[in-house]
């Protein structure tokens, strides 16, 4: 990204998105770097150094100051007591919640998910892929003590997690190779690196019809995804996560059952989404 800019209130235009020449596309940079911006916070937890923030964005230093202060006055970008470090603001949480709450698959989904949640005491995710990564929409936290930390907006490799081998399943071969790097990130010692490798493993998944993650994404943890097939390819799914210290053949085998039922349930009530 370039660090030269023509900008300020003497660029004619510059207020007026709909205009053409110059003003417009300082307009337009504006808006990239405010999405890029709250894109880095919403990566990174926690408050940054304004040097910490230019340094990750490579953005000019004083545009970057300018952009965050009126950010903070609109209340989506938080300071410390000192007004020196920023994070993401409350008003981020607000959009991200009025996404969840006006989403047509999972309203539709929610009771499937607690049936679901009830058939395998287990937990429960439906998740969608969003580039190289799948994002969860939907909880339903295990009936155990012992079980995993989940939370809505969580955000994980797709190549660590079943549900996101699940929806790559759904792609061909050369379109998995297009999105997805030759050496995949590393999560746990059981996390598939290689890009072949995981492909291969694809081709067992359209086979069986269900993802299982071994360990890949937490360690302790086994789960298993299946694609919902309203779309093609697909871009939700649904898994079931189970401490592997719980999990016996027959328990397996009954969750799988429970997925599949599961997805039958929804391909019906989003046919038309």
């Amino acid at each position: 990204m370039t660090t030269t800019e023509s900008e300020g209130p003497t660029d004619p235009g510059a207020s007026d998105p709909g205009a053409s020449g110059p003003g417009a596309s300082a307009a337009v940079k504006s808006a990239v770097r405010t999405v890029l911006l709250l894109e880095h916070f919403a990566a990174r937890p926690g408050l940054h150094s304004l040097a910490d923030i230019q340094h990750d964005l490579s953005l000019p230093k004083s545009s970057l100051y300018m952009l965050l202060r009126t950010l903070v006055n609109l209340g989506w970008v938080e300071t410390d007591a000192t007004g020196t470090r920023y994070g993401i603001g409350v008003r981020a949480l607000l959009v991200g919640s009025s996404y969840i709450d006006g989403d047509e698959v999972v309203a539709a989904a929610r009771p499937t998910l607690d049936r679901l949640s009830d058939d395998t005491t287990e937990t429960i995710h439906l998740a969608r892929l969003d580039g190289t990564s799948v994002v969860y929409l939907a909880t339903r936290q295990s009936q155990h003590f012992l079980r995993p930390f989940t939370r809505v907006g969580r955000r994980l490799p797709v190549h660590t997690t079943a549900l996101g081998k699940a929806l790559l399943a759904t792609h061909t071969d050369d379109e998995v190779r297009g999105l997805l790097p030759r050496r995949l990130e590393a999560v746990t010692e059981h996390t598939v690196t290689d890009r072949e490798r995981l492909i291969e493993e694809l081709a067992l998944v359209r086979e069986q019809g269900y993802a299982v993650d071994r360990e890949e994404n937490t360690l302790g943890l086994r789960c298993f995804g299946v694609a919902l097939p309203y779309r093609t390819p697909a871009r939700d799914a649904v898994s079931c996560s189970v401490p592997v210290a719980r999990l016996t053949a027959g328990h397996e085998q009954a969750i799988k059952a429970a997925l599949f039922e599961a997805r039958d349930r929804l391909s019906v009530v989003t046919r038309r989404m």
